[in-house]
């Protein structure tokens, strides 16, 4: 069972690229496939109340079964967000801070993370295209 009393140390220095930080997330005690709640809310700066509510589950099953089809699916839903907007800023940090903080004006203002936890990750990830295109275009 993963260790979750790792979620109140401070959050990590990040990655310094993508791939660093999915080596992070990878949750050691579970296999290769599993990525760890524990470790993805010292990432995002929340606690595993929050990560609960944002993923549809109760708390204790972040502790009790981490690798749940539920968990990992919005785990890695929050990750493809993440991953499109490290793409186009360049930067692990300043994606995962758009992510939970920025307001999207085309969705009321909500967050990507917001969004994602409604189940709108695709709708997210569009607009994130469309910036992409954008600056490029």
């Amino acid at each position: 069972m993963p260790n979750l009393a790792e979620t109140s140390l401070p959050p990590p220095v990040l990655a310094p690229n993508f791939a660093a930080l999915m080596e992070f997330l990878r949750e050691p005690n579970l296999g290769l496939a599993v990525i760890s709640p524990g470790r993805f809310v010292r990432l995002a700066g929340i606690d595993l109340q929050t990560l609960a509510a944002q993923a549809h589950v109760h708390r204790n099953t972040l502790a009790r079964s981490p690798a749940s089809e539920t968990v990992q699916r919005f785990l890695r839903e929050a990750l493809r967000v993440i991953r499109a907007a490290t793409d186009i800023s360049g930067d692990v940090n300043r994606a995962l801070f758009w992510y939970r903080n920025e307001p999207l004006a085309p969705f009321g203002y909500q967050t990507a993370e917001m969004l994602v936890s409604g189940g709108r990750t695709e709708d997210v990830l569009r607009y994130v295209m469309s910036l992409e295109a954008g600056a490029a275009g």
